[in-house]
């Protein structure tokens, strides 16, 4: 049958598929209408991303033997040759990974192949290689689009000068713009948005939805499903076990429950003891200054004392991203750093990781990872350089123990939860969250005396972000490692954390315990002391 009675704009039925041998999805059959917004939500290597790949016919759905099952758009059924086919068919996908040209402005990116020509007589009498771009009606263009979205991004401001978020908002309007749109694919857009922009997307999508267009929500932040969506599917190890509508009725703590086949815990309890070691200073920190794109760093002081978990929260773009890219070297910083009570150099990557400082960065494909190489090389590879772990030695000279490196990737695996056929896959075939805990596992490896960790479960799911939390905790116990950790949640910060500092305007507006109330963090967040005056 190659048409369906159903009206619905986009329909599967029994879709299934397969990886290397590894089932990832089973039987997933769904409808959806137009004008409507359905959440897609489960664990990382639930089957979500794959769903919308098969839908958008990516290459490695493909590559690797295409899908069984059926999909119908407005009740024709499809089979693309590649994502181009579903494109002209007005679907959109917003990837999780930007796909952005840095040294092109918004409205260059928003654009993209679909410039608006100025024709002259030359150019109609010689040809099209004489015609120009028509910047004026780009722009215009480009400004409809961000005005639809309601963020404030000036058109002509670069990819390469903008803040992480504003890069989110480029990719969504490039994928508006198109012409003759009728189904919206967003994957994670609001992991990398503070609270506020991520509001900002949400009313965005329902502005969209009201105009006709369906769309497909893939999100870890349950709440966010739960104000947005019309109708929830959640999938769990590649199967569909719940279908809801919002009429049927659901909330967080029952969709991370679907999500997870367990009960999950809605609220951080915080940690019950607090160091009391001011006086074990590992790193002090005077006057940091970081020049950072889209982040403010001033005049950080900082303290961190040893043994201890450090917490770094904020708003966007006020500087606590800055901080561990400064102290790490992948900023251009300045000022005046001692750790163990000798000066520290700035600016220096290789001397950080000597010195068995580690860091986990928020942009993870951006810095450390190999994409195309297996997991065990990921996880191994940078100790190998800096420390010779993972050699053997023949007759003096030493070579690659791979054995040794991927029995460690193997207990990683394990630890870690990692989702994979095995240690010898491409770290590019993991899901992002996955891909997430392949970089905590490669700063483990380093055996580092004080980690820095920058939104560490940034695009994991629920059941995974403990897991990644509850690591981090018995790295410090077990292991002994300072840890900083910076995160845009201030209720994650607060379930693991001795100290939490807050960052506003470039500098640390104060340091308070974890179990203060939420309350007094945010007034801090606005530069504000206890009793409501200027900090």
């Amino acid at each position: 049958m190659d048409t369906l009675p159903d009206k619905s704009v986009l329909c599967f039925e029994n879709v299934s598929k397969s990886f290397f041998g590894n089932r990832v999805l089973k039987d997933i059959s769904f409808s959806l209408e137009k004008g409507k917004i359905l959440g897609l939500v489960g664990e990382n290597g639930a089957g979500k991303s794959t769903m919308m790949k098969i839908l958008f016919s990516m290459d490695d759905i493909r590559e690797s033997g295409g899908f069984e099952g059926a999909i119908y758009i407005d009740g024709e059924k499809i089979n693309y040759n590649n994502p181009m086919d579903a494109i002209n068919a007005g679907i959109g996908m917003v990837h999780q990974e930007f796909s952005l040209i840095p040294g092109f402005t918004a409205t260059e990116n928003i654009l993209l192949n679909r410039e608006h020509i100025k024709y002259s007589v030359l150019s109609k009498v010689l040809g099209k290689k004489l015609s120009t771009l028509d910047r004026h009606m780009m722009k215009l263009s480009a400004q409809e689009v961000i005005g639809l979205l309601g963020i404030n991004l000036h058109p002509d401001m670069l990819v390469s000068d903008m803040p992480v978020g504003h890069k989110q908002f480029v990719e969504i309007a490039r994928e508006v713009n198109r012409e003759h749109v009728k189904i919206l694919i967003f994957d994670e857009p609001t992991a990398v948005l503070t609270e506020s922009e991520a509001q900002i997307l949400l009313n965005a999508l329902r502005t969209l939805a009201n105009r006709g267009i369906a769309i497909v929500f893939i999100s870890h932040r349950l709440q966010e499903i739960v104000d947005v969506c019309d109708s929830v599917l959640v999938l769990r190890d590649g199967e569909l076990v719940k279908n809801v509508t919002k009429e049927d009725g659901y909330s967080v703590t029952q969709l991370a429950k679907w999500m997870v086949g367990r009960d999950v815990e809605n609220k951080p309890s915080g940690r019950e003891n607090i160091l009391d070691n001011e006086n074990d200073i590992v790193m002090e920190i005077k006057n940091l200054w970081v020049n950072m794109a889209g982040e403010l760093v001033d005049d950080v002081s900082l303290s961190i004392r040893r043994g201890e978990i450090l917490g770094i929260g904020g708003l966007a773009g006020q500087g606590k991203l800055g901080i561990p890219n400064g102290i790490m070297g992948l900023a251009e910083a300045g000022g005046t750093v001692f750790y163990n009570g000798k000066p520290f150099i700035l600016n220096s990557p290789k001397t950080a990781l000597d010195l068995k400082l580690a860091f986990v960065s928020e942009d993870r494909r951006g810095f450390g990872l190999l994409l195309d190489e297996p997991i065990y090389w990921n996880v191994t590879f940078t100790s190998m350089q800096i420390f010779n772990k993972h050699l053997k030695s023949y007759i003096g000279i030493k070579l690659r123990d791979n054995k040794d490196m991927r029995d460690t990737a193997l207990s990683y695996i394990d630890s870690l939860e990692i989702r994979c056929v095995d240690e010898k896959q491409k770290l590019r075939e993991l899901s992002g969250g996955n891909q997430q805990k392949v970089c905590l596992a490669k700063a483990f490896d380093l055996d580092p005396e004080l980690l820095f960790v920058s939104e560490p479960t940034r695009g994991i799911d629920i059941g995974a972000k403990s897991l990644v939390l509850q690591a981090l905790k018995r790295c410090n116990k077990d292991n002994g490692v300072t840890i900083v950790m910076v995160s845009s949640e201030l209720e994650e910060l607060r379930s693991i954390c001795d100290r939490i500092a807050i960052i506003s305007e470039g500098e640390v507006a104060g340091i308070l315990p974890a179990h203060e109330s939420p309350e007094n963090f945010g007034l801090l967040m606005a530069k504000l002391n206890m009793e409501g005056g200027v900090a």
